[in-house]
């Protein structure tokens, strides 16, 4: 858990670096976790009580309705933070379903342990808000992809900002990601080079 750890601390310090005791703090509400493939960790219509943070595998939020096909809205890889961020912050059922896409190994923590954290250290609830200002801006972002660009543009933005995802994750989930369908995203694999 040592090497996670390490992990988990590199990415909270490139954003706001906290002092040892409010690290030290931080770093103890995490517990390893690991789940196989295909593994649903959270059910639109719960509530979101856990927040991850991804050291191996790939996830993916995605939402599903009876008169919608599925939509990828977004996927977690190492090192990055997971969960369906609204429900965790809000304590609101989720409207999205949270999976695991390959077998994944993650550290886990509650909201109730967040919670009593940013209550005690100022500098812990200023990190979560900072966070997800930096998540929010990128949400932003990426409506105005899905809404304005074309599907080619939006498939080199993708292969410019994270050609890895092509070997991790199924061609069928991007193309849900970028709202294009799966003939199209084919079409594009085979043509588009950046």
């Amino acid at each position: 858990m040592e090497q996670e750890l390490a992990l988990l601390r590199k990415q909270i310090f490139a954003l706001h670096p906290l002092s040892d005791e409010e690290w030290q703090a931080f770093s103890a509400i995490w517990q390893p976790v690991q789940y196989k493939r295909k593994t649903i960790l959270t059910t639109a219509g719960e509530t979101e009580r856990h927040l991850y943070f991804v050291t191996e595998g790939v996830q993916r939020a995605f939402y599903l309705d009876d008169k919608h096909p599925e939509i990828t809205v977004v996927f977690t890889y190492a090192p990055s933070f997971s969960g369906v961020a609204d429900s965790f912050l809000t304590q609101q059922p989720s409207r999205f379903f949270l999976e695991t896409l390959t077998t994944s190994k993650m550290l886990r923590t509650t909201h109730q342990q967040v919670q009593a954290l940013m209550d005690k250290y100022h500098n812990i609830e200023r990190w979560i808000r900072l966070s997800t200002s930096w998540v929010m801006m990128g949400l932003l972002e990426r409506q105005i992809e899905l809404l304005s660009y074309s599907a080619e543009e939006k498939f080199r933005i993708l292969l410019k900002r994270s050609p890895h995802v092509l070997q991790l994750i199924p061609h069928k989930y991007l193309a849900s990601y970028l709202g294009i369908d799966a003939s199209t995203f084919s079409k594009l694999m085979s043509t588009v080079r950046i």
